[in-house]
């Protein structure tokens, strides 16, 4: 994290700091409310199938902060390779390797101790999972081999990055010819003024990161990839600040799927 794509910039040793320690936070005290929803209602409300959840760890259930549901635009068959960008503690790992199977593989970066801690812990403890493996590292430079990976998949991860460019440049770098990127994430239909864009605070609450819609899908297109399908997410912030923004600005949650070119 160093530049914010526009030019415009935050503090970046603060966003990473502000970011890491909500997440801690949403890893070690998941029974705490944040300006999100979280848990399990969250997950059913977005469209995860309650069969599957049943078979997925409680733990990571309970700290699942995502902003959307894709795997219906994933479509993911038995064998393919998954990378889950911003793994956090492993709820959509562990649903893609449900449905990958133990031909397949999923690996889950993410840079907060915590979050890897208790995920390593919980696909330590279930057989079920040996296909999953959780490092740690940043989503700006992904240390994954090029051209490996079937499917990328985020949720509502790379809003919090200031080089959003670099992200996509990497995922498609990584991904197979013809390989998918599908994501959720938080965006808007107007430009945040600079009082939002440059608060680290919001930042790290999801809202200050949020890039232009049409940017956004500038930056995929850019970096190699073709978006194919869209759609809205029923996800809603709970905080005053966060409410009020998304009134004011048009932020919203999309899931989309893209293919490398």
């Amino acid at each position: 994290m160093k530049t914010v794509e526009n030019n415009r910039k935050v503090d970046q040793k603060d966003l990473e700091k502000r970011v890491k320690k909500m997440y801690q936070e949403v890893a070690l005290k998941p029974e705490v409310k944040y300006h999100f929803e979280m848990g399990r209602p969250l997950a059913e409300r977005l469209g995860y199938s309650e069969k599957i959840l049943d078979r997925i760890p409680a733990e990571a259930i309970q700290s699942f902060a995502g902003v959307g549901y894709f795997f219906d635009f994933a479509n993911l068959q038995k064998g393919e390779f998954v990378l889950d960008l911003g793994s956090g503690s492993g709820m959509d790992v562990f649903y893609a390797a449900l449905e990958v199977g133990k031909e397949g593989g999923v690996i889950g970066i993410d840079m907060t101790k915590e979050q890897l801690e208790k995920s390593i812990r919980l696909k330590d403890t279930n057989s079920d999972f040996d296909q999953v493996n959780f490092q740690e590292g940043y989503i700006e430079a992904l240390p994954i081999v090029s051209n490996t990976i079937d499917v990328v998949i985020s949720n509502g991860v790379i809003n919090l990055s200031s080089e959003k460019g670099k992200v996509f440049n990497e995922i498609a770098r990584v991904l197979k010819p013809g390989g998918r990127l599908v994501l959720a994430d938080i965006v808007t239909f107007l430009r945040l003024p600079k009082e939002i864009s440059c608060d680290v605070t919001l930042w790290a609450a999801c809202i200050g990161g949020a890039m232009e819609k049409n940017e956004y899908f500038g930056l995929i297109e850019a970096a190699g990839m073709e978006v194919v399908k869209e759609k809205s997410n029923p996800y809603e912030f709970l905080s005053k600040n966060a409410i009020g923004a998304s009134f004011d600005y048009g932020i919203e949650s999309i899931s989309l799927i893209a293919i490398k070119k």
